[in-house]
Parts: C-alpha cells; sequence; structure tokens
C-alpha cells in the first residue's frame, strides 16, 4: 500500500514494489524499487498525465522535494502528476553501499552484480511501475544528464510505454565509447579551467600554493584519508555546472588557516572530504565509465589512459588544471568510501559482456515526440555528439544554447517550459 502525506504545496504518494534483479531470469532474486509520486494537492482527484523523472548520474536517487523545488518541479506540478524514481541500487531502491560488496567471492561476481544495474535494467523497472502501480497508460518522461542516456535506451527498449521524451543535457554519442568520451571532455575541461582562472586570476597561484602544501605534508581529511593532489584536483568536477566557478573560488579563498596563514583550514579539509568522498553515492564513481561500455571493448580505465595525452593535468604542473567527470582506478585505494568496490571496478574495467543499450534503427524509426536541450559548453556531454545523435533519431527537436550549464534544468524552470512548448507546437505527446 502506498504511503500518502502532504508538504507544503505538494501531495505525496510513496511505493515500492519488487522487480528481479536481473531481468532475464524474472523467477530468480528480487531487488526493491523505490518511487515517489508528487502532484499539486488542489488537484489531487484529477486524472493527469505522468511525467517520469529519469536523474542524472549514474548511481543518483531521485531529487527530494523540499519549499516547492527544484524549479523544474514546480513547472511540472501544474500540468503533470511527477514520478521521482530512484534508480535501482540508489536511494532506498536496494541501494548499494560498501557494505553490499561483502557479500562477492571475487571481483568478477562484483562485477556481475554491478552490471546489472546499467540503463537497461533501470529501464525495465520504469517500465515495470508503468504498468503495475501507474495504470499502464504512456508516460512522459524527463531526463537530466544520464536520465538522456537511459532516455535514449527508454526509447529503444520499450517506446510503446512513452507518450513525449525532455532531454535536458543528455544525448549519449550511441557508439561512442569510453575513449571517445574522453577525448573529447578533456580539452573540454582544460577550457573550463582556463575561464575560471581569468575570472579568478589570483587561484592560480592560490591552488598552486594548496598543490604544493599538500605535496610537501602528510594532509589528512577528517575522516582519515590522506589528501593526495590528485584527489585535490578532482573538485575540478563542479566547473560544469552553474554556481561551479563560485563554489570553487570560495574554497579555496579560505584554504589557509593560523596566524601565517600556514597550514590547511578544518573547514577547507573537511569541504574536500565532502566533495571527494562519494559516501552519499558510490555508484556514481563505480560505474561512471561503464555507461560507456560497448560489446567486446573493455573500457580499461579509459579515462587514466586519455589523462596521459594531455600532459597539461600533471599534478606538478602550474597552473594545476583540477580535473572534471572521470574516475581513476587510485581513487579506489585513496578514498575511503570505494575502496570495499576495488575488485569489483577492476573487473569492470576488463568487461566486454556489455548488451547492446541503444537500438540505432528503432531510434531512426522512432515516433515518440522527442524536445533536447543540447548545452553548447557542456563540460560533460559533448555537444558535438549530442548532435551527431540528434540526427540519427527520428522526431527529436533539438534546441542548442549556451545560456545554461549542465544543471540548467535545475537553475530555471524555463528550460522544461521551452521542451514542453517544443513539443506541443509539434502536435503534443502521444496519446495514452
Amino acid at each position: 500500500m502506498a504511503v500518502e502525506y502532504t508538504i507544503p504545496g505538494m501531495l505525496i504518494r510513496d511505493h515500492m514494489v519488487d522487480v528481479p534483479l536481473d531481468w532475464s531470469k524474472p523467477e530468480g532474486k528480487t531487488i526493491r524499487v523505490f518511487a515517489r509520486e508528487v502532484c499539486d494537492p488542489a488537484r489531487r482527484r484529477e486524472t493527469l498525465p505522468l511525467l517520469a523523472f529519469l536523474q542524472g548520474g549514474p548511481g543518483g536517487k531521485s531529487p527530494r522535494p523540499s519549499n516547492g523545488g527544484p524549479p523544474w518541479l514546480a513547472e511540472a506540478l501544474k500540468t503533470h502528476r511527477v514520478i521521482l524514481i530512484d534508480q535501482r541500487g540508489t536511494g532506498r531502491s536496494s541501494r548499494i553501499e560498501s557494505a553490499t560488496m561483502e557479500h562477492f567471492a571475487d571481483g568478477r561476481a562484483a562485477a556481475d552484480y554491478l552490471s546489472l544495474f546499467r540503463a537497461d535494467s533501470i529501464v525495465a523497472d520504469c517500465e515495470y511501475l508503468r504498468k503495475v502501480v501507474f495504470g499502464g497508460g504512456r508516460w512522459q518522461t524527463l531526463g537530466q544528464s544520464y536520465g538522456g542516456f537511459l532516455t535514449l535506451t527508454y526509447l529503444s527498449k520499450a517506446p510503446e510505454g512513452l507518450s513525449a521524451c525532455y532531454v535536458t543535457g543528455g544525448l549519449a554519442g550511441l557508439g561512442a565509447t569510453a575513449d571517445d568520451v574522453y577525448r573529447r571532455t578533456y580539452p573540454r575541461v582544460a577550457e573550463k579551467n582556463a575561464a575560471y582562472y581569468r575570472r579568478y586570476p589570483g587561484d592560480a597561484e592560490r591552488i598552486g600554493r594548496i598543490a604544493d602544501y599538500i605535496e610537501t605534508n602528510e594532509v589528512r581529511l577528517p575522516d582519515g584519508d590522506r589528501l593526495s593532489v590528485r584527489r585535490f584536483q578532482t573538485i575540478g568536477i563542479d566547473f560544469g555546472m552553474a554556481p561551479g566557478y563560485e563554489n570553487i573560488h570560495w574554497l579555496v579563498d579560505e584554504a589557509f588557516s593560523g596566524p601565517n596563514e600556514d597550514r590547511l583550514s578544518d573547514r577547507f579539509l573537511a569541504s574536500v572530504m565532502s566533495l571527494t568522498s562519494y559516501d552519499d553515492n558510490p555508484l556514481f564513481a563505480v560505474l561512471q565509465e561503464s555507461i560507456y561500455g560497448q560489446a567486446g571493448t573493455p573500457i580499461a580505465w579509459a579515462a587514466e589512459r586519455i589523462r596521459a595525452e594531455h600532459p597539461a593535468f600533471a599534478g606538478d604542473r602550474r597552473p594545476l588544471l583540477l580535473t572534471g567527470e572521470m574516475m581513476y582506478p587510485w581513487m579506489f585505494e585513496e578514498i575511503r568510501s570505494l575502496r570495499p568496490f576495488r575488485a569489483g571496478v577492476e573487473a569492470l574495467a576488463a568487461y566486454e559482456r556489455y548488451e547492446p543499450l541503444y537500438a540505432p534503427a528503432r531510434l531512426a524509426a522512432n515516433e515518440v515526440p522527442v524536445a533536447a536541450v543540447i548545452y553548447h559548453d557542456d563540460m560533460y556531454v559533448d555537444a558535438g555528439l549530442s548532435l551527431e545523435t540528434a540526427r540519427h533519431v527520428a522526431n527529436l527537436q533539438a534546441w542548442v544554447t549556451n545560456e545554461f550549464e549542465h544543471d540548467g534544468v535545475r537553475q530555471s524552470a524555463a528550460v522544461l517550459r521551452r521542451l514542453m512548448t517544443l513539443v506541443r507546437e509539434q502536435g503534443g505527446p502521444l496519446a495514452s
């Protein structure tokens, strides 16, 4: 039975269902998938179209609504019931965390388990929810970032469940390998670093000084992990978001403490620990490269290998370049919350038995209306690959803009409003 309650401006129903761990073996072991249904309390008795939110990630749980936000949710609730799904392995959906890894005899067994948490399984879970919990009619989807990857898989595997799709910063390269992705994104990250240092020219010296201090002292984070320069560099993952430059600037602004600013401050160390620990979403690091896995092509630590082609990111170079959405093998040794995943991730790096996530022929014949915003300067999802994909998906309207960063839909309701308008002006969603 669903649990129902009201918070200011939102009526909420919580749903929990059991689904197969492995959809190819439906009679086998099960896991639990959680979904939160949200609507305007004043419209609780109305039959409204459903909008399923496909969260970014991988490994991200659905947003927890509060104070009427995020902005896109307030916009969607004007016309829809919104379904916030915790993707398998996240939030309340049989969450995977470090203790989960204790149950596997070796890395290969762990990798076999983790491989069941990719896009094809997530889409199968969504279809089960749609049919069993929400009446079986077609629903609309909003896919942010990795949620756009899921949208392409959904259109490839089960388009009959969809009436319209909205994608924000998430059109994946249909045939792109992890190597292809990182060869495109490292130069983009370097451009973001250059823009950051233009905005805050004094930070080049300050960040270099922080790196020098870390290199010459044994710096411990509050959880006991030793802070290395390469771990410090990973805070640059924030550069692709709207407030990213400011977040990093104010972090390093208070990096030093003491009468002579001769030690790193407690605030700085606690913030760096929080930004780089992955306690809340270990699957983001664990599955990051495998979302690009193609059959017969091991990912083989692509970000680490391609980094060697970009020596400007070396830890002893100045100005020091911060890195982006890249995961490295050393992270599973240096970061406490990721160490239990080491054997499984090593096996995933050598994994070759990836099932295809996209069906190009089916996408080329797609009849579901799709509207996608492509962020021209996106640091995480290459705009060139997104445009190429847009050309190969029928019935897709692409809006290209540099007005927003990757998190545009979280910053302004105008993004979702524009996408919905694009679909409506072309005849609207398919009948449910």
